[in-house]
């Protein structure tokens, strides 16, 4: 190393550290220790720099060796949204609602191997050639999503979309421009007026988002269960119990899906149920529940509209494997739910409420009536409300 110029890149020196690293530390090796024989291995090999680069490239090592690597520098800046790694090409990243290239990537498919290793196994999940997929998250409830091969032809895949550690409360989406003032006042009274609220939209809309926004306006004094496939959700309510549901172990046991989950919540005496997302059977015991003395939950669902999240609901019911026929689905789905809210995420990368529909009865099962649109930009309005939604938010006030 004693040739070595000062003004170099330290990034090839940090990985021939790192890789030496890697053979030395094992997994369960306490962090302090670790930072020390980092600490010990730059002071030897890198004796020649300044000290401004040797403490860059301690940062380096102790990112490579205890963070996620390259990545750490792209979580730190509050302005990335989204993280997208492609095998060892050029990390993406969203700003703003749209996408750019960086200049970081992963020097090898071992160390980026080692950062997906570093996500999954606090949280006992697993991603190998015979499970290839995997979903998980970070300390913050960043929600994390692992493709490798043979799956991922070019490489693993890594996707990592963050989460601001208050999340956006109402009046945030408000000033965003993602909620219309009036909608505002409109949701919070249907939310204590304990409507069910379905929030549809498509992947990067921001339902998650919303969703939690919504819960923000549930009483101090309620229980509340949420239930989601990696644990997103960050309600300040003193009452609230969060679930999570968990993959097979590598013996291919010990799996407890979301259907589960929601089943056991109705043991919990909860006052309301938040599912993160529905994806599957669990729709059918979802809707039961909803329709069985659990008004006021609160769910989301991939849908292009509030008319094809009802039938997509419906069809995740069939999913359950019961033997119910379509109508009495139908019949349930009409029954449990009062509101759907669909998000759309605009071109310019902005997220809006574009529609807000009220759920109505009718001989062939659920229809929707629209209360609010967006349409060419500017807000809609059905004026008056139905006399029957306007009785029951009168009588919540």
């Amino acid at each position: 190393m004693g040739g070595m110029d000062a003004a170099a890149d330290l990034d090839p020196l940090a990985a021939a550290l790192h890789a030496r690293l890697v053979s030395d530390l094992s997994a369960g090796e306490p962090p302090a220790d670790a930072t020390h024989r980092i600490a010990a291995l730059v002071a030897r090999e890198g004796a020649l720099l300044s000290e401004p680069e040797r403490d860059a490239l301690r940062r380096r090592l102790l990112e490579r060796s205890l963070g996620l690597g390259p990545l750490e520098a792209l979580l730190a800046d509050p302005d990335v949204e989204e993280v997208m790694v492609n095998g060892l090409a050029p990390v993406w990243v969203e700003r703003g609602g749209r996408i750019e290239a960086t200049d970081v990537a992963f020097a090898s498919e071992q160390e980026l191997r080692h950062a997906i290793e570093r996500i999954l196994a606090p949280l006992g999940r697993r991603v190998d050639a015979g499970e290839p997929l995997c979903d998980a998250r970070l300390s913050d409830g960043s929600r994390v999503n692992v493709v490798i091969p043979p799956l991922a032809l070019d490489g693993p895949v890594l996707t990592i979309r963050r989460f601001r550690a208050g999340g956006l409360g109402p009046h945030d989406l408000v000033a965003c421009g993602t909620m219309d003032p009036g909608l505002h006042d409109l949701l919070r009274a249907c939310v204590r007026a304990r409507l069910t609220i379905l929030v549809s939209g498509g992947t990067g809309s921001g339902k998650t988002t919303t969703l939690g926004a919504l819960s923000s306006f549930i009483p101090d004094g309620e229980r509340i269960v949420t239930i989601e496939d990696a644990a997103e959700l960050r309600l300040r309510q003193p009452h609230v119990v969060r679930l999570e549901a968990r993959s097979a172990n590598v013996e291919g046991r010990g799996a407890v899906p979301i259907r589960r989950l929601v089943r056991n919540a109705l043991r919990m005496r909860p006052d309301r149920i938040v599912v993160g997302e529905v994806r599957g059977g669990e729709a059918l015991d979802m809707l039961s529940a909803m329709s069985s003395g659990h008004e006021g939950s609160l769910s989301t669902v991939h849908a292009g509209s509030p008319e094809e999240a009802l039938r997509r609901v419906e069809t995740l019911a069939l999913m359950a494997d019961v033997a119910l026929p379509h109508a009495a689905i139908r019949e349930q789905v009409a029954s449990a739910i009062d509101l759907v809210v669909h998000q759309r995420r605009e071109r310019d990368g902005a997220r809006r409420i574009v529609a807000v529909s009220e759920v109505t009865r009718v001989a062939g099962g659920a229809a929707t009536r629209e209360l609010f649109a967006l349409r060419d930009g500017r807000p809609w309005w059905r004026a008056p409300l139905p006399a029957e939604l306007l009785a029951r938010l009168e009588a919540a006030a």
